[in-house]
């Protein structure tokens, strides 16, 4: 069972992973190793060089969504950069990877519907990794230019909260297409069960790695940016995660035909003049496919097309 309580400096390192197993990977990606026997928090961070303050920051945040409050001059950057590093390579090259593995053995590679819940998978680690690889590319460096006085007047902090958009869409899309329409015998059934079992965990990291950036990282990099530059940044910093709304809605006659096109591979204007219709009806029409189906990829409509019969899986181009 685990302990909400708020930890402290003098609190045994041990007694943190005893009240919550999950924080084993945060050590590593602070760069704590193993060994420290009953040495408190702050002698195992100041032995192998961790900011006890931001550490603690991050754990009580990850464990009880406790974000610092009027803090950021305490935290440090360096090591929250490091951290936030740490936790990109841990995830590109090693959880994805994995997770694919562990989907592909739980799938009939002989079976189209599958190979197709597969490439929604990978449509998914592809978003991640643009993601993540533009805050290596530009956000970070950023910051470490920040951090040693190199102020850039053409970029802040506000731009990357433009680019922090939701990149979990596909992964409940895949989740939920799984569990809804993906037949299986009962040795694949305990695979995919346990798959799913990871798959909902990964959303959760997901979750909790987009909050740390947006409630802990930006606010401290807002900070630093007013020390340095004469206009005060005030934009709201916009969520990675955010909930949509599912309407139930049935699609029309004309959207399923719209649907269908996409599957066939049509452009927009290609759909428009196949249905006699305006390249911005089109556009429309997607919106609200998406919106209802909450589905938004080729993938994801396509798997949709083929479970309720809006066209045969022979006809799809895998």
């Amino acid at each position: 069972m685990k302990n909400n309580k708020i930890y402290e400096a003098d609190d045994r390192m041990i007694s943190l992973i005893a009240d919550n197993y999950d924080m084993l990977q945060s050590l590593g990606r602070f760069g704590i190793n193993l060994g420290f026997g009953d040495k408190t928090v702050r002698e195992v961070c100041e032995e192998q060089n961790v900011d006890t303050c931001t550490f603690l920051a991050v754990v009580n945040f990850s464990m009880n969504g406790n974000a610092p409050v009027n803090d950021n001059d305490r935290l440090s950057i360096s090591t929250l950069l490091h951290y936030l590093e740490a936790s990109h390579e841990y995830y590109l090259n090693f959880e994805l990877p994995f997770i694919r593995r562990e989907l592909k053995e739980a799938l009939d590679d002989t079976d189209n519907l599958a190979r197709l819940i597969l490439r929604l998978y990978d449509e998914f680690a592809d978003e991640v990794r643009v993601h993540m690889e533009y805050e290596e590319q530009h956000v970070f460096p950023y910051v470490e230019g920040l951090l040693n006085r190199n102020v850039d007047d053409r970029y802040d902090i506000d731009t990357f909260s433009k680019h922090h958009d939701q990149i979990d869409m596909k992964l409940r899309e895949l989740k939920n297409i799984i569990i809804k329409y993906l037949p299986s015998d009962s040795h694949r059934n305990n695979q995919l069960i346990a798959t799913l079992h990871d798959l909902y965990s990964n959303e959760e990291w997901l979750k909790q790695h987009a909050r740390i950036e947006d409630e802990m990282f930006i606010p401290v990099i807002r900070n630093l940016e007013n020390k340095f530059k004469k206009n005060d940044v005030s934009a709201k910093i916009s969520r990675m995660i955010s909930r949509n709304k599912d309407g139930g809605e049935a699609l029309s006659d004309r959207e399923k035909d719209v649907v269908v096109a996409l599957v066939q591979g049509m452009t927009n204007k290609e759909i428009a003049d196949h249905l006699f219709i305006s390249v911005n009806t089109v556009i429309t029409h997607r919106r609200n496919i998406a919106r209802k189906l909450q589905i938004h990829s080729p993938a994801g409509l396509t798997i949709y097309a083929i479970v309720n019969n809006l066209v045969d899986i022979s006809s799809v181009k895998l």
